[in-house]
């Protein structure tokens, strides 16, 4: 058990904690929601159409690449509605429930490990590196990757989501042993450890983003280029060994419900891809002056929606702060309050510890885009051993021999979510690093 200390990111103590650790169940969801956007490499060719019926566990769709990779359904019911964007793109598979909680697809655990996890649908959960998308179903990962916690602004504790599944741990680590010629690693912070899991354990001390798998990855083993490595957190390796214990697939869940916006932050269980107005609902404060931002995930990598939107994957975090603040502020950045707010010290409030004091922050982007400023700004905030602004200008370059060399192999969006909220230049560093990891997948394909 080795113990790796963290020193690079920051975390953003953000207004909004949950205090109170007590679960409470959710308002029931009127329909539920898959969105293939979540399962990135996935061109998803269904299985069922609209007015079909599926049960809790049965496939709606598979990959249109590889037929073995399929999404199930988390609850029983009928198909509703096959949302359809641009070039009749996917954009959602809205299923409307039944009520029937026996009506759930159960599965021969004596099943090859790996054809399990495809016919079962937990299978995308799993993200491979390189290229951060859902693994090729062909290649045999080096290495397997879990993090037990989730170091982002406001996260939940995910000893407190694992709750008692935390008993299938150990059978999880004995299957994903069996899918990799390496080892399996476990990620834990330094106040939480289980032990006797079967995995290698490694603990991390440290600020956000600490608890990314690909930081981790970083610090124990690189992805170098012909590798390819697994990740997944620890809730999806409970699922993978509840799976193999019961024969069904649990889509229940435990969501945190956080941020400035919601009058009491709360632990709340409910199902995989429920509407958040299941969630929110008597629970948005009322300020017709101050506009909200709904995100489903973190205020960093999460995907904004509306009140009637869907939770999205990894289904365990809602977060809602104001859309602005303050409209119109006296000399803006030229102010010199204590109570203005930076990561860095430009303002007076760093000199009375303002960098670390809770803040209730909104969702305005304080500035334009402009050109890259290269001062370091991005590797303070991002702890691997690469040269990421470099990076980021070959990946916009599209230089594919910079790309290898600078570490392109490594990387996810959300390992430069903090350098983005960090970013001067108000670059979106998570968009041009997907389009770099899509356009590179293309290329090597």
């Amino acid at each position: 058990m080795a113990l790796i200390k963290i020193k690079r990111g920051f975390d953003l103590n953000l207004k909004g904690k949950i205090t109170q650790e007590e679960v409470t169940m959710a308002h029931l969801s009127q329909d539920y929601a898959v969105v293939p956007d979540d399962f990135t490499g996935i061109i998803p060719r269904m299985e069922k159409k609209e007015g079909d019926t599926v049960a809790a566990g049965e496939a709606i769709y598979h990959d249109k690449n590889d037929e073995k990779i399929k999404v199930t359904s988390p609850v029983s019911g009928i198909v509703k509605n096959v949302v359809r964007g641009d070039r009749r793109k996917i954009m959602a598979i809205v299923i409307e429930p039944d009520g029937n909680h026996d009506n759930y697809k159960t599965f021969d655990t004596k099943e090859n490990p790996k054809v399990l996890l495809l016919e079962s649908g937990l299978w995308p959960m799993l993200r491979q590196r390189p290229y951060d998308i859902v693994p090729n179903s062909a290649v045999r990962p080096r290495d397997i990757f879990i993090t037990a916690f989730d170091s982002a602004p406001l996260a939940p504790s995910l000893q407190l989501v694992l709750g008692e599944d935390k008993k299938y741990i150990t059978k999880a680590i004995e299957v994903l042993s069996t899918m990799t010629d390496g080892k399996v690693y476990l990620g834990f912070p330094t106040h939480y450890i289980i032990d006797n899991t079967g995995a290698e354990v490694n603990i991390f001390d440290g600020p956000h983003p600490a608890g990314n798998a690909g930081v981790q990855v970083a610090q124990i083993k690189p992805v170098n280029k012909g590798e390819v490595v697994w990740t997944l957190d620890i809730v999806t390796a409970a699922r993978i060994g509840k799976l193999f214990e019961t024969g069904k697939v649990d889509y229940s869940t435990t969501i945190a419900v956080t941020g400035s916006g919601v009058k009491v932050p709360r632990y709340l269980r409910a199902t995989m891809g429920c509407r958040l107005q299941a969630l929110l609902q008597d629970n948005l404060i009322d300020d017709d002056n101050k506009p909200k931002r709904i995100i489903s995930g973190n205020v960093l990598t999460g995907v904004k929606e509306n009140i009637d939107g869907y939770l999205h994957s990894p289904y365990r975090h809602v977060t809602v702060i104001n859309e602005v603040n303050k409209k119109d502020e006296f000399m803006g950045w030229a102010s010199l309050s204590p109570k203005k707010y930076s990561i860095y010290r430009d303002f007076t409030s760093w000199i009375l510890g303002g960098r670390h004091k809770e803040v209730d922050l909104d969702a305005k982007l304080n500035g334009g885009e402009r050109a890259i400023v290269m001062s370091g700004e991005y590797d303070q905030m991002l702890p691997m051993d690469i040269y990421a602004e470099f990076l980021i200008k070959a990946i916009i370059a599209f230089d594919i021999d910079k790309m290898e060399q600078l570490g392109i192999y490594e990387v996810a969006p959300e390992d430069f979510a903090l350098a983005e909220y960090a970013d001067t230049s108000k670059l979106e560093l998570q968009r041009i690093v997907r389009e770099g990891l899509d356009k590179m997948r293309a290329e090597m394909a």
